[in-house]
């Protein structure tokens, strides 16, 4: 049986401006610059750089219609006077901030050169290959990754080479080819397996004792080398530990990734700009936002003047009252952006602000030590702001700090109790297990147990699992890969 009743409900919901503020704040400097420049290619009625002062718009916002609605405005509902303003001067003329145009580097320079592979192809120039072998050696440099390596099989390379590059070949022939690749620099490329890499290297170094059982040791006995069973490599090659140590030492000069050495290949280089810096003046703390942050932004004059003139007209066309109604849209969207602008601005230093002072002891002496627990709503409750709020801006910002660059969101950590029931920063016990591992015995490597125990001893009572944890996210191998002989 079917039944109608009434039933209230309370929701919340953002309205598009609240949203696209949101993603304002969630964009770091770059990205933020580049939102900016699209808004002012797509708005006429916006324009960057400083405007005049006479007859401009005041940029104060407000509650307008819903910018896409196009159907629900009708120019004769439109008070043009509302947006001519000749008697005062907007705000954002005379906001002031810290910035000079000169401040910060805008554009950041490329260094030109060749990239990796072509680097390579101009050395296979230097050697004697028939047609085919030529095709083939392209495609194998062609099939060199960023790290040097080609990691695919032969068989895969021979089809593609017939499907792609109409060259029917045979494995052989291909495996000949890739002995002439292994000679090109650096050296090491074009290896499919870091054993092949590392030996490449070692065959192509002066020969010495050290140099030749480094090789047998690569060559032969690979597996026991990396779980590092120093005492069954001493019996497999009746050597003493001082022989060891000299072919172990050849072996770590070595470069794993030869394609990372070679400074003129075409990768992408990400540069990080720092949406803050903190200065300690005096001793004390000084915050900044960067200047790219701070555009000037202004409404068009040539918009004043088509509204003055509108205004002015008695008999007002159709077209003409169309004109406004798009001129609302346009200047209704200029004056939310510029305002969208200012609460970013608000925003990102308020937040920034509270982090640094809750954070202030790690700030004035860069120790990690020094960093308190702290999590997102802790600084959302001081600002009082929404959580998800505060992790827009600590999960895509830098800080440019006396001790570095840092991504803001380094700086949270959960708590956990000590021996005195004080609550300390699970990054304060990861530091203090990093330096006990540093300066462990590397004969004899603590294992995680062990650590558990001495970070007991310090009044940090843990279980072994949880630091096993915290070294895996610290990246520390197990204490069998860090022993050293």
């Amino acid at each position: 049986m079917l039944k109608q009743y009434l039933q209230f409900k309370l929701s919340q919901k953002l309205s598009p401006q609240q949203i696209q503020l949101m993603k304002l704040i969630q964009l770091p400097t770059q990205a933020f610059e580049q939102r900016l420049k699209q808004e002012l290619e797509e708005n006429p009625a916006l324009e960057g750089g400083k405007g005049d002062d006479e007859n401009e718009y005041d940029s104060e916002f407000d509650n307008t219609d819903d910018l896409n609605d196009n159907e629900s405005i009708n120019a004769d509902d439109i008070n043009v006077d509302e947006y001519l303003s000749d008697d005062e001067i907007p705000d954002y003329r005379t906001q002031a901030n810290n910035y000079s145009s000169d401040d910060e580097e805008k554009t950041m320079p490329y260094a030109a050169g060749t990239s990796f592979t072509q680097h390579l192809i101009n050395q296979l120039n230097t050697y004697r290959l028939d047609d085919e072998g030529r095709e083939i050696a392209e495609f194998l440099v062609g099939s060199v990754d960023e790290s040097g390596y080609i990691r695919r099989q032969i068989s895969d390379i021979m089809d593609d080479l017939a499907f792609t590059q109409n060259v029917y070949t045979t494995e052989e022939k291909i495996e000949g080819v890739l002995k002439i690749v292994h000679q090109l620099d650096p050296a090491g490329v074009g290896a499919r397996s870091l054993q092949e890499c590392l030996s490449i290297q070692l065959h192509r170094r002066e020969k010495t004792q050290a140099s030749e059982l480094a090789i047998n040791i690569i060559d032969n006995a690979f597996d026991q080398f990396t779980k590092k069973h120093y005492k069954k490599l001493i019996q497999k090659f009746d050597i003493s530990e001082i022989e060891l140590k000299e072919a172990i030492s050849e072996i770590e000069h070595l470069n794993p990734k030869p394609g990372g050495s070679y400074a003129g290949n075409n990768r992408i280089v990400e540069h990080v700009v720092p949406d803050f810096a903190i200065k300690i003046v005096d001793g004390e703390l000084e915050l900044t936002l960067n200047g790219r942050n701070a555009p000037e932004l202004h409404v068009s004059r040539e918009y004043n003047n088509m509204l003055k003139g509108y205004k002015d007209t008695k008999d007002k066309s159709r077209s003409q009252k169309d004109a406004v109604i798009f001129i609302k849209q346009k200047l209704d969207a200029a004056k939310w952006f510029i305002e969208a602008i200012k609460q970013r601005q608000q925003t990102l230093f308020i937040t920034m602000s509270a982090i640094m002072h809750y954070q202030k002891e790690y700030f004035l002496t860069g120790d990690e030590r020094n960093l308190k627990p702290m999590i997102l709503k802790d600084v959302a409750d001081e600002i009082s702001m929404d959580v998800s709020t505060v992790s827009r801006v600590a999960n895509s910002k830098y800080v440019d700090t006396p001790y570095g660059t840092k991504l803001i969101k380094e700086f949270f950590s959960e708590s956990m109790k000590n021996d005195q029931g004080e609550d300390v920063s699970t990054r304060e016990i990861k530091k203090i297990l990093e330096t006990v591992i540093e300066e462990e015995n590397k004969k004899k490597p603590l294992t995680d147990e062990t650590l558990a125990a001495i970070l007991k001893e310090k009044g940090y009572p843990i279980a072994r699992r949880t630091v096993a944890k915290y070294r895996e996210q610290l990246d520390i191998p197990v204490a069998r890969l860090r022993k050293k002989i």
